[in-house]
């Protein structure tokens, strides 16, 4: 049977539709405002070019070094994850997409029934039975019509939720480029200072024939012969600490590449070259550069627009279901008989729901709040990195200057102090010892200090945002 409430039905959906024109309900999403300072601590910005905006391969010129950080790209399993993260979100995006087109819903029915004829006919005691077979198949559907936008509103927190996805995944993998380099930069730096060590260790076994042979001619006396077995001892037991930080760095560097622990192929600290034209931009740059703020920029949008939804959900829902079919009490004519449609519109006004959406509105503004705090603090964190990265890196070339020059002067220093114990007997061999000592530190920092070096353009290079451009 036909419904007869089409007619009116007809001009309530052309008026809605008019309605559903205007979001009243819907803010506008504008990025926040946080005043940020035109100027990172303690540095005038000549330029707005930033070394952000530079392929990796610009910045790590170490050919042994960029193919590890290739293999971690293809092989990090944290990578691997984040992408899976996108996967998903994309998935949701699609699901919002399709909110705004009517659900169809398909059925087929066979129904038995069995009457007597006493119940149609009181004044009959029959026993005769009626059998009776009906079949029907249909087709429904629904719409909800969008119009104070809570499936746009959901949309776009969908879309904002993808595209925070996309940047934890960018953010993944500038973080995963600059921990495989800094790895890689420890490595160096311990195979040096290991290399030192060793060549230390060899020149208090000299040092230990010396002072017996000293000893000997009356020069020293047996002090000396012990200090320095004691030092060429002290020496040596440094040696398998340096060795077991070596191994535990190649297995980190092993996990952060999606391999099994094991070795790392590697070239010197000597071979290094650093990149020197470090341009940071200005601050304002950042949101376009660093993938992490524009992370917690996606999250804030996306409960901006769960906060839009939550709002709707204090008026009225319109929806409009249809359905149709054909029924029949035989199947060989099913499909030649009765056919039936019907179209119904209807609103739904919340009235009463227990404070569910008060509740559910007061959580969706606590957590904008939250996603607001939490972007405003990754803009102060990553202005907090680029001071330190830069400060770290003029400091470690400042310390480069001076320590060549303690270096040079503590080496006179053994020479000195050498000569006066075996030709003139006017010092003893603590003296000695304590110079070579000193020696020993200022060239084990050396090490350090170059390794600040290439470490702090690495991470003032990530902190800009650098390394997924590209």
């Amino acid at each position: 049977m036909k419904h007869k409430s089409l007619k009116h039905i007809v001009p309530v959906t052309i008026v809605i539709l008019m309605m559903n024109s205007c979001s009243i309900m819907n803010k506008k999403y504008t990025t926040p405002d946080l005043g940020i300072d035109v100027n990172y601590r303690n540095t005038l910005i000549k330029d707005s070019s930033s070394i952000a905006t530079l392929p990796w391969q610009e910045i790590i010129t170490d050919t042994i070094l960029q193919n590890l950080i290739e293999e971690g790209l293809q092989n990090n399993l944290d990578l691997k994850v984040a992408i899976e993260n996108i996967n998903q979100a994309k998935a949701n995006l699609v699901e919002a997409k399709l909110q705004f087109l009517p659900s169809l819903e398909g059925s087929a029915n066979v129904t038995r029934s069995q009457t007597s004829e006493a119940s149609l006919n009181l004044g009959s005691v029959s026993g005769i039975n009626l059998n009776t077979t009906s079949y029907v198949g249909q087709l429904s559907s629904s719409w909800e019509l969008d119009v104070w936008g809570k499936l746009r509103s959901n949309k776009r927190s969908a879309l904002a939720s993808f595209l925070e996805t996309e940047a934890a995944t960018k953010a993944v993998q500038t973080q995963l480029i600059s921990d495989i380099a800094v790895s890689y930069y420890n490595l160096l730096a311990l195979d040096e200072q290991l290399k030192i060590t060793q060549a230390t260790l060899q020149n208090r076994i000299k040092d230990q024939e010396t002072m017996k042979y000293l000893k000997e001619s009356a020069i020293v006396d047996g002090a000396a012969v012990v200090q320095s077995e004691a030092s060429r001892y002290a020496i040596e037991t440094s040696i398998p600490d340096i060795e077991l930080e070596i191994l535990q760095e190649e297995n980190t560097l092993s996990i952060l590449l999606g391999r099994a622990p094991g070795k790392i192929e590697r070239s010197t600290l000597g071979e290094q070259t650093t990149f020197t034209n470090l341009k940071t931009g200005i601050p304002s740059e950042l949101l376009n550069n660093r993938p992490d703020i524009r992370q917690a920029e996606m999250a804030f949008r996306s409960a901006f627009e769960n906060v839009n939804m939550a709002k709707t959900y204090f008026y009225p829902s319109f929806n409009i279901t249809a359905n149709g079919g054909l029924s029949s009490l035989n199947v060989s004519d099913f499909f030649d008989n009765s056919i039936f449609f019907n179209l119904v519109g209807g609103l739904t006004q919340p009235i009463f729901s227990n404070g569910e959406n008060k509740a559910r509105l007061k959580i969706n503004q606590s957590v904008q709040q939250q996603a607001f705090y939490e972007y405003k603090s990754t803009w102060l964190t990553s202005g907090k990195e680029i001071s330190n990265a830069l400060f770290l890196y003029t400091k470690a070339k400042e310390k480069q200057t001076s320590r060549k020059y303690q270096i040079e002067a503590l080496e006179k220093s053994v020479e000195f102090t050498e000569a006066l114990l075996e030709y003139t007997s006017s010092t003893n061999y603590t003296d000695v010892l304590t110079t070579k000592n000193d020696l020993l530190s200022a060239q084990l920092d050396s090490v350090s200090d170059k390794q600040q070096e290439l470490q702090a353009i690495i991470q003032l290079y990530r902190a800009l945002g650098g390394g997924w451009l590209n």
